[in-house]
């Protein structure tokens, strides 16, 4: 028996989809289904608290960066052994790039695909009947979506919610339930968004109220109801194998931000990734033939990095016979040097020949197809990788390195070269997803 899906879903970022969705996860779970969480989009954050949340690990689903049967493959395993799949949307439903229909990167490609129900969460804070209309335009968008039901967020007070329910209701949508306003809600965030699961103080008790808060105010059958079977086409799905066969993978609060599919991916392949942590002033292991350095807030732990010489100078020993990768935080941490917020700069790993700044701040984000421009863990040298850049870091001396690829937009414009390699040390801003 196939797994049940249905997709939460808002007109924006900031409507509550995630407090909404790891609320619904664990009160489902509480009454005693096997919940599994999935997050649409490229974001590491998410699905750590899905996971919290369901007891199971959480996965990205992203119609841009994954090709159809790897999406397929990764909401098939997402369903084995579940009862119910809920679905968290990335931005507005609808948001994605003007790309190849299905290939777009938004949650409604996912609702098209697999002909999956969206619960739609409005935020109604300063307005009323007014939400019908927004309600009643994502109804009508596209003939292929269908919004199951609505569920009102940030509600003021009795009034306002019957307001707002009353019209929504007259359009002919169902409101299966209405939060009130409450600062006990609020997920804490910093600059990359939400504060990671791992972090935040209390997070058991946490999820703990959200749901409490989701079956009092939320018609739970209802929205059980609204789930439709999850039936992903069968088929192979080509997957990079993975970077080695044992993986020297840097793992604390600096190096965070490993997508679930490729660590389940590369322990399917047979890989042993073996933990290391730079912030304990440790090195990766010398028996392992990789080293992975995930992006991450090196930028936060910069002074520590600095001072820890063990880690440095067994990832220089390492990186003479081995391959090293660093992605984002990992490429920062493998340059020359990093400026802090505060201007103070601090000396890193030199494997790499650029400095980067988190002082002098831009923000890159946006999806990235990287074609390699030499062998090495991510490819062969030719080959293209879809991924996303998401961070305010910036390379303020560009050092003497070759560079690691030349990099293209979602859309498919050039941005030039990018990132870098020196021996067998390469690094690079770009956070890989999938073969291309």
């Amino acid at each position: 028996m196939s797994a049940r899906a249905l997709i939460i879903g808002a007109p924006r970022s900031g409507s509550g989809k995630t407090s909404v969705a790891i609320g619904l996860m664990r009160a489902f779970r509480r009454r005693g289904l096997v919940v599994a969480g999935a997050k649409s989009g490229p974001d590491y954050i998410d699905p750590g608290f899905h996971a919290a949340a369901t007891g199971r690990p959480g996965v990205n689903l992203d119609s841009w960066s994954m090709a159809p049967a790897l999406l397929d493959r990764l909401a098939r395993e997402q369903g084995q052994g579940a009862d119910m799949v809920l679905v968290e949307s990335a931005m507005g439903l609808f948001d994605g790039l003007r790309a190849a229909p299905g290939r777009r990167g938004a949650a409604a490609d996912l609702a098209r695909r697999y002909r999956l129900p969206v619960l739609l969460v409005l935020d109604i804070s300063g307005q009323s009947q007014s939400a019908a209309a927004v309600a009643h335009g994502f109804a009508t968008f596209d003939p292929d979506v269908r919004i199951a039901g609505v569920v009102l967020n940030q509600a003021a007070s009795e009034r306002h919610e019957a307001q707002a329910r009353s019209a929504i209701e007259e359009s002919g949508l169902p409101v299966l339930g209405a939060i009130r306003r409450n600062a006990d809600m609020a997920l804490p965030e910093r600059h990359l968004g939400l504060v990671q699961a791992s972090e935040h103080a209390g997070l058991e008790s946490f999820i703990e109220r959200l749901a409490d808060v989701m079956e009092a105010c939320l018609d739970m059958a209802a929205i059980q109801a609204a789930t439709a079977p999850l039936e992903p086409p069968a088929g192979q799905a080509d997957l990079p194998p993975p970077p080695g066969q044992r993986i020297a993978l840097a793992q604390d609060a600096a190096f965070t931000f490993v997508y679930p599919h490729l660590m389940r991916h590369w322990r399917q392949a047979g890989a042993q990734l073996v933990p290391f942590s730079p912030l304990a002033d440790e090195g990766p292991d010398g028996t392992c033939d990789v080293c992975w350095l995930p992006g991450g807030y090196p930028e936060l732990h910069a002074g520590r990095l600095a001072a820890a010489s063990r880690f440095k100078a067994g990832l220089a020993r390492f990186a003479a016979t081995r391959p090293v990768h660093g992605e984002c935080g990992g490429y920062m941490v493998l340059g020359r040097g990093l400026e802090d917020a505060q201007g103070l700069a601090h000396e890193m790993a030199g494997l790499l020949g650029h400095a980067t700044s988190f002082a002098r701040r831009r923000l890159n984000l946006g999806y990235r197809e990287a074609r390699l421009l030499a062998d090495g863990p991510l490819g062969r040298a030719g080959e293209a990788v879809r991924g996303h850049e998401f961070h305010y870091a910036r390379v303020v001396e560009a050092g003497p390195d070759e560079p690691f690829a030349e990099l293209f937009d979602g859309l498919g414009q050039p941005l030039g070269p990018a990132g870098g390699r020196r021996g067998r040390v390469s690094g690079t801003f770009f956070h890989a997803i999938a073969r291309a």
